[in-house]
Formats: structure tokens, C-alpha cells, sequence
């Protein structure tokens, strides 16, 4: 897996502008923030996003693959007031969750979502190497 990065562009933070990668592949469906019981952890929108990656590392793991295998996310938000806010601690959410990869990534402001309280929910796509 390389990361694509045009010459001259300024390097993007918190995610890449490109990956490119070779092997099989693991599609993740959109994941929210509830348990393994399906009870919604909180209505914090940054604990929320913790469950997403928790669950997101969970099916990961049953193909064997982990946070260094995700090449793109697309997450689809219900409040962007909601995201930004809860931005300082995002950062630290995700580098206790997925460490240093930064994949391709695009967030959408969606007027709701399936799971009422649902605040986040987060497609992954991951390639494991041959």
C-alpha cells in the first residue's frame, strides 16, 4: 500500500488524498455507534465515533486485517456543528484506535440516518497484501 500524493500539493491531515494497494480486498458495511447488542453507547457525537472505529476494527479483524489494511472511509454525519466540535478529540480517538494510517476519506452532512440516534456511521474499505 502506497499513499498518492501529487507533487506541489500540501499534504492533507488526518487523511490521504490517494492510496493505491494490491491484495484482497475487505468491504466494511456502515457501522454506528452501538455495541455488540445494538445499544447506541452514548449521544456524544466523539464517543459515538469511537464505537464506529471499535466495530470497524471488530470486522476487520474476523478477515484478518487491522487499522494498517484501511484504505478508504466515507462517513456520513447527521450534524456538522456536531463533528467540528468534537474535533480536538478525534484526533486522539483515532490514534488510539487506528493508529498512524490515514486513508483516503470523505465525511457527506446527511439529514438523518436509519438509527435514530445514530450521529455517525463510517463505511471502510480495507486490502490485505498478497
Amino acid at each position: 500500500m502506497a499513499v498518492l500524493q501529487p507533487p506541489g500539493w500540501p499534504r492533507p491531515k488526518g487523511y490521504s488524498n490517494g492510496i493505491v494497494a494490491r491484495g484482497r480486498t475487505v468491504f466494511v458495511a456502515g457501522q454506528i455507534g452501538w455495541d455488540e447488542t445494538e445499544t447506541v453507547v452514548s449521544d456524544d457525537f466523539a464517543d459515538q465515533f469511537r464505537q464506529v472505529l471499535v466495530n470497524t476494527l471488530a470486522v476487520l479483524a474476523e478477515a484478518g486485517a487491522g487499522p494498517e489494511h484501511v484504505v478508504r472511509m466515507t462517513g456520513y454525519l447527521t450534524d456538522r456543528e456536531d463533528y467540528l466540535a468534537a474535533g480536538p478529540k478525534l484526533g486522539a480517538i483515532w490514534k488510539s484506535c487506528m493508529g498512524r494510517n490515514y486513508p483516503a476519506m470523505a465525511f457527506v452532512i446527511v439529514e438523518g440516518l436509519v438509527e435514530p440516534r445514530a450521529k455517525v456511521e463510517i463505511e471502510t474499505t480495507a486490502v490485505l497484501p498478497d
